[in-house]
């Protein structure tokens, strides 16, 4: 160590400005001692250049923890959107006059409020069915859900094409959950058609749709099956 290094490290206080001076001045003197780098928490990344290892660690676990918040923001709004749009849904379905205006309004929120290309009410019944819903013959329900224990179904079925008429060649994903209605109960689906084939997958809950199907069969229990 020559003179200045030992005046600059001797036991007087320090004054930064020399410290800056001297590193300018000795620009290899970090860059050079190891175990002062370890000791600072810095390591050489290039000929010139330090590298603030700690610094950059954090900075990365910023940015990780910045998108991290950033997506659950974005699940948060949609689950915020789509709650929204489930509770003007069933102020529309209450508002039904009758069971082929609560067909109607079905389909209707279907499209405009979820962006699906179908909304469907169908019954098993020997006769015909209210107007503007779909008619099934006995056990057409459990073959549609593939199960006579199961509930709901999520996912492309090709069983449940029949339900979306004419527009069944644009359906490539459905959303369908189980319903029974009047005294004696009589099985029914209420069914949601999307054009993406990743609408709706076998992966997805079906929660919002079996709330929706509840609120179809309390409404439709309003009028007597004719």
């Amino acid at each position: 160590m020559d003179g200045s290094q030992g005046e600059l490290f001797g036991a007087a206080p320090l004054d930064p400005s020399e410290v800056r001076r001297f590193l300018a001045d000795n620009p290899d003197f970090l860059k050079g001692d190891d175990g002062l780098l370890a000791e600072l928490g810095l390591t050489v990344a290039t000929s010139n250049v330090v590298e603030f290892a700690p610094l950059a660690r954090v900075h990365a676990a910023h940015q990780e923890e910045t998108k991290q918040r950033q997506m659950l923001e974005e699940v948060a709004r949609a689950n915020f959107a789509a709650q929204a749009q489930t509770h003007g849904a069933v102020v529309d379905l209450l508002d039904a006059r009758n069971n082929s205006d609560l067909a109607r309004r079905v389909d209707e929120v279907a499209r405009s409020r979820f962006g699906l290309a179908a909304g469907v009410i169908a019954l098993e019944c020997e006769g015909l069915p209210p107007a503007g819903w779909r008619g099934l013959v006995a056990g057409q329900v459990d073959l549609i859900l593939d199960g006579s224990h199961r509930l709901a179904r999520m996912g492309f079925a090709p069983t449940a094409m029949g339900l979306f008429g004419e527009g069944a060649d644009g359906i490539a994903s459905m959303a369908m959950v189980r319903m029974a209605i009047w005294e004696p109960a009589r099985q029914g689906l209420l069914a949601f058609g999307s054009t993406d084939p990743g609408g709706f997958t076998a992966e997805m809950g079906s929660e919002l749709v079996a709330f929706l199907a509840r609120v179809v069969e309390r409404t439709a229990e309003r009028w007597p099956l004719l």
